[in-house]
């Protein structure tokens, strides 16, 4: 039996401009200086890119169970990093100018592989300025996908290969017209495939493609795609992680900061948690994403249903359960009501019981235990 009835769907708007206009009243001028770009995420990405290369030619004559062994441990944490800091250049947080940021984002593609860049940055602007919204935000998963994948093994398949899930959801869902920059994208990423393939051979294209797929699947470093949204603890909707693996993916772990001043670059974020420490002490994080993973395999009650859920004025674009039709007509007039009062989302009551971690009363409490 499907579980996409257990969305978490609500009307309020998300959390993150809500936090954005308080910490601005209060610590404005502080944080307005932490805005800006940071020339270093070019060097870490253009290090990565040469390690991509030079590891591809040293796999060349390699056996394949080295190939593999490679794939996993260094092409699977390389891709990470250059995967998120496609993130990264999509905010053009690395130069002043975005045309170098599109420079250097359509170059750091081409060790992945396969043409992302463009098509990542437009649906990801969708992600922050729809948040949940059913139809709009492709990063929620689809009603199949929560009916389907319920189960252990089932779970454990859709990780295995959530990249290639998380790659191909935006294009069924919410298909957008191709345009020169996704021509020119495609472009660069097939001749350096094909660059690869005739100077070094197969067992180098397959060391990034592999890396790619397990990198982005059931690895360490990919358990942020799950850590940053997925509802753990019910009434938070965004989840930040603070531990090592930051510092080898432009530390996308500080999300609830990304997604409150998407304007600051990485290497500026912990400031930001320094300087209103009143905002996001008080809410749950993860301290690592391999228990991440595991809790989302291992337990029942968390899959690809627990996420939050919005209401969306146009027509949804996701296909609706017929029991789901009624409810959410409901909830559309009951947004379209509160759009027109302009009334502002409050904050979430401070205690709170989650049911798939009992005992925990408080957000303070809850964080000791993500």
């Amino acid at each position: 039996m499907g579980r996409s009835d257990e969305f978490h769907w609500v009307t309020d708007a998300e959390p993150h401009s809500t936090r954005r206009r308080e910490i601005l009243a209060k610590h404005g001028d502080k944080v307005r200086k932490l805005y800006g770009y940071d020339h270093s995420t070019a060097v870490q990405v253009v290090a990565v890119m040469a390690v991509q290369v030079a590891m591809a030619y040293a796999v060349k004559d390699a056996s394949w169970w080295k190939v593999l062994v490679a794939a996993y441990v260094v092409s699977g944490t390389a891709s990470q990093n250059l995967f998120t800091a496609q993130h990264e250049l999509s905010h053009f947080l690395a130069f002043r100018k975005p045309l170098y940021n599109k420079i250097l984002s359509l170059a750091s593609n081409c060790p992945l592989v396969v043409p992302m860049a463009t098509s990542f940055r437009k649906y990801h602007q969708e992600h922050h300025s729809h948040l949940g919204v059913d139809g709009w935000d492709v990063d929620l998963p689809t009603y199949l996908e929560a009916n389907w994948i319920t189960g252990f093994v089932a779970k454990a398949a859709w990780v295995l290969v959530y990249i290639i899930v998380y790659g191909l959801r935006p294009v069924l869902i919410r298909p957008k017209p191709i345009g020169t920059a996704d021509v020119v994208n495609v472009a660069l990423v097939v001749g350096f495939d094909a660059s690869i393939l005739y100077f070094m051979g197969f067992k180098s294209l397959m060391y990034l493609l592999i890396g790619v797929v397990l990198g982005g699947g059931l690895h360490p470093m990919a358990g942020h795609l799950i850590a940053e949204h997925y509802m753990f603890l019910k009434g938070q909707e965004t989840y930040s992680y603070y531990g090592p693996l930051n510092a080898l993916t432009y530390n996308v772990g500080y999300h609830n900061e990304h997604h409150d001043f998407p304007q600051i670059p990485h290497t500026r974020l912990h400031k930001l948690k320094e300087i209103a420490p009143e905002y996001y002490e008080t809410l749950a994080y993860h301290k690592s994403w391999t228990w991440v993973t595991w809790k989302f395999l291992s337990d029942p009650e968390v899959g690809p249903w627990t996420r939050m859920r919005r209401p969306t004025r146009e027509p949804v674009t996701t296909p609706a359960t017929p029991d789901k039709a009624a409810a959410l007509a409901a909830f559309k007039a009951e947004h379209e009501a509160a759009l027109k009062k302009a009334e502002v989302a409050k904050d979430l009551p401070g205690a709170f019981t989650d049911a798939a971690s009992p005992g925990v009363r408080t957000r303070s409490q809850a964080r000791k235990m993500l």
